[in-house]
């Protein structure tokens, strides 16, 4: 079998060399599609081959209809809104996902940018510190698990909100369980967003539902930027001067939000999963999900069943 590796933003060499050993360990070939460009080099790419790994890489009706003996997709990492799963269902092709291998890299990243925000973004001016503060974590999945455990080693109040998650299953991980998302927001210092970006999800962070915070509030979002309502955030960004914003990926608006200057912060690039630890863990576990797949049929991590 053809396996294919189109990435627009590379993994790292070391991730490259295990996908590799993993591929062709089965038996199989690997090709790749680094640092390209134009969506034509990608439909060229796919046009013989049975199985693709890919990161934030679009794969549209365009991508899958060009990839004639396509098989399986696997997102190296956990969101797959970048690929239209409904349908790739209909040309009979299985999308996966990695969940959990990028995890670890996404929550320390949230406390990197919390440690630079409450000590006022290293102006040199006495900022606060994370113990003590009250944590809400915004679905409780395997990146939520990971901020959890590292609050705990700040010393910080942790307490959590999954819609899709039993409170028992929050509170055994030692983790205070919230009965609904505005209770999260109203007793939290910080809330920290892991929810995915679905019709139900997008633009629900709302003026509404973040100004139940308390004062001195910060919000931060390493999930999607389709989650935030930018155009609500940034009214209530006006009204609080007390509201501070980081985000792991540049809002649309982002040229309105930095105008509040020692407030907001967005990387330049998404970088939640940019370790090259977490490069390694989710390519190799996307290539181990390929083999298994043609070996015999696995689709454990299946998303579009």
């Amino acid at each position: 079998m053809k396996v294919l590796v189109a990435t627009e933003k590379p993994f790292a060499a070391a991730a490259v060399e295990g996908i590799k050993k993993e591929i062709e360990s089965a038996g199989n070939e690997l090709v790749l599609l680094e640092k390209y460009t134009e969506t034509a080099q990608l439909l060229e790419a796919v046009k013989d081959v049975d199985a693709m790994i890919v990161r934030s890489d679009k794969i549209t009706p365009e991508v899958l209809d060009a990839a004639k003996q396509l098989k399986i997709v696997v997102r190296a990492g956990a969101g797959y809104d970048s690929i239209d799963t409904a349908y790739a269902k209909t040309k009979n092709v299985v999308v996966e996902n990695t969940p959990g291998q990028n995890a670890n890299a996404v929550a320390e990243l949230v406390f990197g940018m919390l440690v630079y925000a409450v000590r006022n973004f290293f102006n040199g001016k006495a900022g606060s510190e994370l113990k003590g503060k009250r944590l809400g974590i915004l679905a409780f999945g395997n990146v939520g698990r990971n901020v959890a455990r590292i609050a705990k080693g700040f010393g910080m109040e942790v307490s959590a909100y999954d819609a899709f998650c039993p409170a028992e299953a929050i509170e055994a991980a030692g983790v205070r369980a919230c009965k609904s998302q505005d209770e999260l927001f109203q007793t939290n210092d910080i809330v920290s967003l892991h929810i995915p970006a679905t019709p139900e999800t997008i633009k629900s962070i709302n003026y509404a539902a973040v100004n139940q915070m308390p004062k001195n509030a910060i919000l931060v979002n390493t999930a999607r930027k389709e989650v935030i309502n930018e155009e609500e955030l940034l009214k209530l960004m006006a009204e609080r001067e007390d509201l501070k914003y980081l985000a792991d990926i540049k809002p649309d608006a982002d040229a309105e939000f930095t105008k509040f200057e020692g407030r907001y912060f967005a990387t330049p690039k998404k970088m939640g999963a940019q370790t090259a630890e977490a490069n390694v863990n989710a390519g190799i576990a996307a290539a181990q999900q390929i083999n298994a797949f043609f070996k015999d049929g696995c689709t454990k991590f299946q998303v579009n069943k």
